[in-house]
């Protein structure tokens, strides 16, 4: 079925009525963070259709849920509600339906465009959980640190490998980020480094928004994990490379991680995402049997990085990757977090981790592209080991439909230097 919206949205658009992804925003002009899905080049207030009382479904007409400052209430709720809620918005959007076309007072106060409206964070993010599922990203990483002989440790083809980041530093696309400081690798006899770090990079990822939990104690099923995933977002979880290099062993990533990490505005729902589904790469050595996808998919999402160096005015590609390069699903992350009896809550997001091809040129992180500095790029007569002062990275993502596409926007932040001590 063909679908087309009154609202006028331009071919290359990331947000046509095929679409609809979540966010929280605020008009300029001012009021009250509310719910919003992106239409063209406009938010639809969400909170604005509720109130006229065009959610009338069974389920949404009972429901607040977009009359809150966040979207978890709405991811509490399940696949039922978020499937009633996208029919009921593709109906209302839909060229032919009068309801909202043609009631010009409710559309000027509902739909609004975006160049009027702050988007915020999109859920109240309890937890996050960051992945290493590249296969690629894996064996590059270990190849820079630990020599070719054995990159990958054996443990990794077992397990999603993960550790906890910290929540209270993810920001909004746009956010500035902070030159963080700390502790580097000592260099001979002398103490260890410290000050502001000198390998500032980039990561690219996207991150999972979880549903509906799962009580403490009790693992969600790999094969019903889809049902707990409410959609995807960009991110980039910024690194500082010298900091994680001194302090990760024996525990792992902490003060290298945790300074700031940035997500898109807009979830794309797993529903918007299913026309793009391919199949996930084979898993060798067999999963064990926790792990094991009845049906084994992955999403085929076009990824790019650009970065806009300080001082120039215009962006360079650095990296074209694809989301379907993961060795491990979404769903076994998400089946793997749990099997202990962890328990996640609506609008936690876990990382993908990096996202790495195996060319050159869909590497995901300068960590790869320029072998930990040394093998420097040179964007338009601009050399870049890491990150300096100033440097803008913006990443964006899109799947390729029929005559439309499923986008994300973009991902955007700026280097700011090290606040003075």
């Amino acid at each position: 079925m063909v679908l087309k919206s009154f609202v006028e949205v331009h071919p290359d658009s990331h947000f046509p009525i095929e679409n609809l992804p979540y966010g929280v925003f605020k008009p300029l002009q001012g009021g009250e963070p509310r719910p919003g899905v992106a239409i063209g080049d406009y938010v639809l207030d969400l909170s604005a259709l509720s109130s006229a009382g065009l959610f009338d479904g069974p389920i949404l007409s009972k429901s607040d849920c977009f009359l809150q400052p966040s979207l978890n209430k709405l991811l509490g709720m399940g696949r039922p509600a978020w499937k009633e809620a996208r029919a009921t918005l593709q109906k209302l959007l839909s060229f032919d339906n009068p309801t909202l076309r043609d009631n010009s007072s409710l559309r000027a106060k509902s739909l609004l465009p975006m160049d009027k409206v702050q988007m915020l964070l999109p859920t109240v993010i309890g937890d996050y959980t960051d992945f290493f599922s590249s296969l690629h990203h894996a064996k590059n990483c270990g190849t820079i640190f630990r020599g070719p002989e054995n990159p990958i440790p054996p443990n990794w083809f077992h397990l999603p490998i993960a550790y906890h980041g910290r929540a209270s530093s993810i920001v909004i696309s746009g956010t500035d980020i902070i030159r963080p400081r700390g502790q580097g690798h000592p260099m001979g006899n002398s103490p260890p480094y410290f000050g502001p770090s000198q390998k500032l990079d980039f990561e690219l990822e996207m991150a999972a928004v979880v549903g509906p939990g799962n009580e403490l104690g009790k693992p969600i099923d790999v094969n019903e994990a889809a049902d707990h995933i409410f959609g995807l977002v960009l991110m980039n979880d910024w690194s500082a490379r010298d900091i994680q290099a001194w302090e990760y062993v024996p525990l792992g990533p902490f003060l290298g991680k945790s300074f700031g990490t940035t997500i898109s505005p807009w979830i794309v729902t797993l529903d918007a995402l299913e026309p793009f589904v391919c199949d996930a790469p084979k898993q060798e050595p067999h999963p064990l049997p926790y792990l094991v996808e009845k049906i084994s998919k992955n999403y085929d999402i076009s990824l790019e990085v650009q970065i806009k160096p300080a001082g120039l005015e215009h962006s360079s590609v650095l990296t074209r990757s694809n989301f379907n390069h993961l060795y491990w699903t979404v769903t076994q992350q998400l089946a793997h977090h749990t099997i202990n009896g962890c328990n996640l809550r609506p609008g936690d997001i876990f990382g993908s981790g990096t996202i790495s091809g195996p060319e050159p040129e869909s590497l995901g992180c300068l960590l790869e592209l320029t072998w930990n500095g040394q093998k420097p790029l040179v964007l338009d007569g601009v050399t870049r080991k890491f990150l300096e002062d100033g440097d803008e990275v913006i990443i964006t993502g899109c799947c390729k439909g029929n005559g439309y596409n499923v986008g994300f926007g973009t991902c955007s932040g700026k280097i700011l230097p090290a606040t003075p001590l």
